[in-house]
């Protein structure tokens, strides 16, 4: 019994090994592909460096209306008016990325439904806390037995693929830039 716990748990490990390397590989496909659609093109530099400019005027301006104790409505009328037009080209660069990332998504939607159905019914690892029932559906997907710390392929996967991905963009350089992101409202232009 011991030593088919031991085999288990070897098991586990060794899944859960080989769905960080897929999502590492995924994500790495993925950013190469948005590098050679997107991040290469012209309108997508040329929007990227007029965020970065509007993005660093912005926050100067910001600081200088704080600064001062009197606030004139002009100059805040032209902040607000600054920070809709950031607003306005952040989301034209999300969708020059969308096309892309639309096409990306198709390709790995099937690659999920070969993975899943490699790893369907295998609890690929252990979590160290019991999910709550909204994330419990994804958790425990496809697996028997009613321990709610059983991991699915799914749900590590998504984990993994979210976490490196960002981690990949970075390392890249195309991660989201820190002054756009203070600024920018929610929208995340890569670096």
């Amino acid at each position: 019994e011991i030593l088919e716990y031991i085999i288990k748990e070897e098991k586990m490990i060794e899944d859960a090994l080989l769905i960080l390397f897929i999502s590492f590989c995924t994500a790495s496909v993925s950013e190469g592909v948005l590098y050679l659609l997107v991040y290469q093109t012209d309108h997508y530099k040329r929007l990227k460096s007029t965020i970065e400019k509007q993005s660093k005027r912005l926050e100067r301006k910001k600081e200088t209306v704080v600064d001062s104790v009197i606030r004139p409505s002009g100059s805040k009328k032209r902040l607000e008016k600054q920070e809709e037009q950031l607003k306005v080209n952040s989301r034209d660069l999300t969708m020059v990325k969308m096309k892309s990332m639309f096409a990306i998504g198709l390709t790995f939607t099937a690659l999920l439904g070969m993975f899943n159905t490699m790893f369907d019914g295998r609890v690929v690892a252990k979590l160290p806390f019991e999910p709550f029932s909204l994330l419990r559906g994804i958790s425990h997907r496809n697996l028997m037995g009613s321990d709610a710390t059983d991991c699915s392929f799914i749900f590590l996967y998504i984990l993994c693929t979210m976490s490196i991905r960002e981690n990949v963009q970075k390392l890249l350089g195309f991660g989201p830039s820190r002054t756009a992101n203070k600024v920018g409202g929610g929208f995340q232009p890569p670096k």
